[in-house]
């Protein structure tokens, strides 16, 4: 753990303790906050706010950083003995001529070099309708797992969902169940087996198409060899479709995209009448006890700040906060003693939004992910700029997968 991220921690716990300090002072003498207290609390509350933020930055670099790209073995190939030797320099090769590319271009590449990287040519307009685009490169492993965990950073669901990786972007057949109903028997001396179906249903994963958009760069830079473009085209694309992948994931209609957890989830609680853009701790009890209590030991909450803002201030029927910031580095803050992840693409708190869930997203919800990422170098079209071009492709999708391990919290139409 870096001296920055200890320092915000401590920095954290110091403001929370503050801002108890002051409110316990207030209610000891059962009385309001006064005018100087309350700047004190505005003031602490303000800093507190931008602190959390700045440790989870931190903590989602230091996820990146743990990349081990030393470990990761080419897809192609067999592990062990002279295939993996074979793969691994195969996959060297692609990585060394793949870096020319990204650099120079096609016309950099020795006529061995080009080869190689026809025959990993992706023709994007067999993807599906729409697509006017051919020409994209399968991307090597190492930059595919830096755009990959980038995106899982970035994607919120997409970092605790249970995700699939397919070779192919075929349509996947899916299981879907919710088995929490059924239970087994006591059977006595010479009975048979009673019998008790598994409720199953079942869903098609797809694999839709998210571009990151466009990442232009200048040719000086690109020629510049202590530009580290091998990591940081990766990140910035993975950036980008993981923000607008987690979108999908949340909020997704399902049709032609994924089916969001919003929208494919159960409500397990509702506010009362009034409660538009509020919550009560009464009401986060409830939407814990929605979810079946076989889930809930791996269970957490999913929200977007907006929602963590308004719980930070909620306290328990003992005066005790709901939230409580990093115990000790390690340690995640919690809510009510249950982690919580951010993902902005939730819903804000509003009438009839579903701005809270809480589960085993792990359990409850399946990410398909397609391994072969593709890119695109766009040169002759910002060409007089001196411009070069990179747009980044994945596929994927999304949808429940156990109806039973994750419940949704939502506020009152009115």
């Amino acid at each position: 753990m870096s001296m920055q991220l200890r320092r915000l921690i401590e920095e954290q716990n110091t403001l929370w303790q503050r801002m108890q300090d002051i409110q316990a002072a207030a209610e000891s003498e059962s009385r309001d906050l006064s005018a100087e207290e309350r700047q004190n609390w505005d003031q602490a509350e303000n800093r507190l706010t931008v602190v959390s933020g700045d440790i989870e930055r931190l903590n989602r670099m230091a996820q990146l950083g743990q990349i081990d790209r030393s470990q990761i073995v080419s897809t192609t190939g067999e592990p062990g003995g002279e295939n993996r030797d074979d793969s691994e320099e195969q996959a060297r090769r692609y990585r060394e001529a793949f870096g020319i590319y990204m650099r120079g271009g096609m016309d950099r590449l020795t006529p061995d070099q080009r080869n190689m990287m026809m025959d990993r040519q992706v023709d994007l307009r067999a993807m599906g309708a729409g697509i006017d685009t051919a020409g994209g490169f399968t991307v090597p492993d190492e930059f595919r797992n830096v755009m990959t965990e980038t995106m899982k950073a970035f994607g919120g669901l997409l970092g605790m969902a249970d995700i699939i990786p397919t070779a192919t972007g075929a349509d996947l057949k899916w299981p879907t169940n919710d088995d929490t109903g059924n239970e087994g028997e006591i059977l006595g001396e010479n009975q048979a087996a009673g019998e008790q179906d598994i409720a199953l249903g079942g869903k098609t994963l797809k694999a839709h198409i998210f571009s990151s958009k466009q990442v232009k760069l200048s040719m000086a830079l690109l020629q510049d060899t202590a530009f580290p473009l091998d990591s940081w085209v990766p990140k910035k694309l993975g950036e980008r479709i993981g923000r607008r992948a987690a979108r999908s994931f949340t909020t997704g209609t399902g049709i032609d995209q994924p089916e969001g957890l919003t929208v494919g989830g159960t409500v397990g609680k509702t506010g009362a009448n009034g409660q538009t853009t509020s919550i009560i701790y009464d009401d986060l009890i409830d939407l814990e006890h929605s979810v079946d209590s076989a889930y809930r030991a791996n269970s957490r909450y999913l929200m977007h700040d907006t929602s963590l803002k308004v719980i930070r201030k909620l306290k328990d029927t003992q005066g005790r906060p709901l939230w409580v910031p990093i115990p000790a580095p390690g340690f995640p803050a919690t809510i009510n003693g249950f982690a919580y992840e951010l993902d902005n693409s939730m819903p804000v708190p509003a009438a009839s939004a579903k701005s809270i869930a809480f589960g085993d997203f792990k359990a409850g919800y399946v990410i398909r992910q397609v391994q072969a990422v593709q890119t695109l170098r766009l040169v002759e079209r910002y060409a007089e700029y001196l411009q070069v071009a990179f747009l980044g492709f994945a596929r994927m999708d999304g949808g429940i997968q156990d109806s039973s391990a994750i419940r949704l919290y939502q506020h009152s139409a009115s």
